[in-house]
This record gives structure tokens, C-alpha cells and sequence, in this order.
């Protein structure tokens, strides 16, 4: 699990007040339920980093032909100043 997610959330909350808030969970869910939500938590964060990913990857393979397009344009500038 990426700590640096959790980090912002928890910078302003003292002890008492993480004790406070793990308490009102247990009584919510109770202990039973905890590892249910942590299971369907880590899912979820999972996808969506598939999903950034995927994103990412699209958006780098859309830009790679418009990379190679203008690499070739110079490659025939360059050639059309050396006949000059």
C-alpha cells in the first residue's frame, strides 16, 4: 500500500483523534468487517493505478508517432539546408 497517500490525510489528526476515529470503525464494522474493507480498499486503489497506467501508456504511444513525424520533418529540413 502507498503511504504517501495516507500521509496528507493523517498530517493534521492527533493521537487522540486517530484512536478516536479506529474506535468508531471497530464499532461500525466491528473486527469482522475491517479486513473486508482493507481487501475491497487495496482493490480499488489497485485498479485505479491500472488505470493511470493505461492512461499514461496511451498517452506515450500517441505521442511517440507525433515524436516521430517531427523527427522526420527535421531530418528533411536538415537535408533540403544542406543541398543549399
Amino acid at each position: 500500500m502507498n503511504s504517501q497517500l495516507f500521509i496528507p490525510l493523517f498530517l493534521n489528526l492527533g493521537g487522540g483523534e486517530v484512536i478516536l476515529i479506529v474506535f468508531v470503525i471497530l464499532l461500525l464494522f466491528g473486527g469482522k468487517g475491517i479486513p473486508t474493507i482493507a481487501k475491497t480498499l487495496g482493490k480499488g486503489m489497485r485498479e485505479f493505478k491500472d488505470a493511470q497506467n493505461n492512461i499514461s501508456r496511451e498517452i506515450q504511444e500517441s505521442t511517440g508517432s507525433l515524436t516521430n513525424q517531427v523527427t522526420e520533418h527535421i531530418q528533411e529540413v536538415k537535408k533540403e539546408i544542406e543541398k543549399e
